[in-house]
């Protein structure tokens, strides 16, 4: 059995606006339907693989839950880093959780924000390398190159691959991101293969290379996943053993040490969606190379990428060269496309500003739904709150704001300190500063209300949290 292990920690700066710390890119549906993190979970499953083992952060543990179940996946493990460490202890803590589920699997190590266009020739990937793998080599899926990109590290096959078909070819060496002309050169010299960070081992075999080569990182990951902590059936990682583990990629501490090294060329499409640059690539364009998504216009334009993600905010461009324009309901991006790689500064920039605009996405995703503000004043906040079916509110007090609440939607099941009643479309409600209060969803279908906030301090952290279905602090 293949067990995938999906990584799923990342921001994805250099995506913003559409990416941001508090929702990236790989929850969000930037090409199709299905967002990233889904697609790349469909694409891991079938006969022989195994539920997905999902290493994410606690802020994203509901939305991961979420998307595997509107996709209908059952997520296997799901572990909660208490703060990112990179890629070396994640896999790590996965390897020791199967070490005592399963410790005859094979982990397929993945990103989970990265487009494979043909899923099944991703899986024949896999299956070409599972040999290599159950005979205990590291095996790396490597991207056959297709221009000299400089944004990538790369790697060096001992020989040529024969053909286009998936085989396991010895692996040389890991190289670092080259400057153009290198890059160049090791795509004319046709054994150099992008490196999707992507792999294939064994339990046993994955954890030998950590023994070998960064036994450091055994105690402290071993100690965060003996003792953490059960909770709604996610596991969270000891925070203080966990702190303790180096910061360091799987790359670094082990791959370039090993000496058991298979690579499998692989060349029927991939983006790890590193850019705006790499999104309009993968867009459908017209026979002038524009590409719009949404309520988008492009008139007299070349080359160019206008993207919309509001409906009710349309965006033309006229006579555009170049051009990649995102726009969203707070925030509009206009760069050359020879920038794309430059975004992340804006997001630096914004920070260093105070714009809450760099890291905080529109919409405000929670366990139970998510909301959006749509006027802000200086005593007053007008927000648009939609709740899951079956979902409800933490029971919770506000010290400095009284809340009007509006259902426009379905119905709402309301508690005000000892009352509990039902509140139907066009039927509102008043909660008074101070008073224990609580909103469910009883129906089957998305409720929505309008909140109208009304007091001195406006602030998602007055809140003070009786009783809370999903354990949040």
């Amino acid at each position: 059995m293949i067990t995938p292990v999906l990584l799923c920690g990342g921001s994805g700066t250099r995506l913003w606006p559409l990416s941001r710390k508090s929702y990236p890119k790989q929850f969000v549906p930037l090409l199709g339907e299905t967002t990233l993190f889904q697609a790349s979970a469909e694409r891991l499953s079938g006969p022989g693989y195994g539920a997905p083992l999902v290493l994410t952060n606690a802020e994203f543990r509901f939305i991961v839950t979420e998307q595997l179940t509107e996709v209908g996946m059952d997520p296997g493990a799901i572990m909660i880093e208490p703060e990112g460490r990179n890629t070396a202890p994640a896999v790590l803590a996965a390897a020791l959780w199967l070490e005592r589920t399963d410790p005859d699997a094979l982990m397929l190590v993945a990103p989970s924000d990265h487009v494979v266009p043909d899923p099944a020739a991703f899986r024949q990937a896999v299956t070409a390398g599972e040999p290599a793998a159950r005979a205990g080599q590291l095996v790396t899926f490597g991207i056959r190159p297709t221009h000299p990109e400089t944004g990538y590290g790369y790697l060096e096959l001992a020989e040529l691959a024969q053909g286009d078909a998936p085989q396991p070819v010895a692996l040389r060496r890991f190289v670092e991101k080259p400057d153009r002309e290198r890059a160049a050169r090791m795509l004319d010299a046709g054994n150099f293969l992008w490196n999707a960070g992507i792999f294939l081992f064994s339990v046993r075999a994955i954890l030998d290379a950590f023994e070998a080569h960064a036994p450091q990182l055994l105690a402290p990951v071993r100690a965060a996943v003996e003792t953490g902590q059960t909770d709604l059936g996610f596991l969270r990682l000891d925070p203080a053993a966990w702190a303790a583990a180096e910061d360091i990629s799987l790359d670094y501490a082990v791959m370039e040490k090993a000496d058991n090294l298979t690579a499998v060329p692989f060349s029927a499409g991939w983006s790890d969606l590193g850019g705006w640059d790499a999104v309009w690539r993968e867009t459908p364009q017209d026979d002038r190379g524009v590409a719009v998504s949404g309520a988008a216009t492009a008139i007299d334009c070349d080359t160019t990428m206008l993207r919309s993600e509001d409906s009710g905010l349309e965006v033309v461009g006229i006579g555009l060269q170049g051009i990649i324009t995102v726009a969203m309901p707070d925030a509009v991006l206009v760069a050359d496309a020879t920038r794309a790689q430059d975004v992340k500064k804006a997001v630096a920039a914004l920070k260093d500003k105070g714009a809450r605009q760099a890291e905080a996405f529109p919409k405000d995703h929670r366990p139970w739904g998510w909301f959006e503000s749509l006027v802000l004043g200086d005593r007053f906040q007008v927000k648009r709150i939609v709740v899951r079916p079956g979902a409800a509110l933490s029971l919770q007090s506000h010290h400095h704001r009284s809340e009007h609440w509006i259902v426009v939607e379905g119905t709402a099941r309301v508690t005000i300190d000892d009352e509990v009643k039902l509140v139907s479309e066009n039927q509102s409600v008043y909660i008074p500063i101070g008073a224990t209060h609580r909103l469910e969803n009883p129906g089957k279908l998305p409720m929505v209300l309008i909140e109208v906030q009304t007091g001195s301090y406006l602030g998602e952290d007055d809140i003070i949290r009786y009783q809370d279905d999903y354990a949040r602090e």
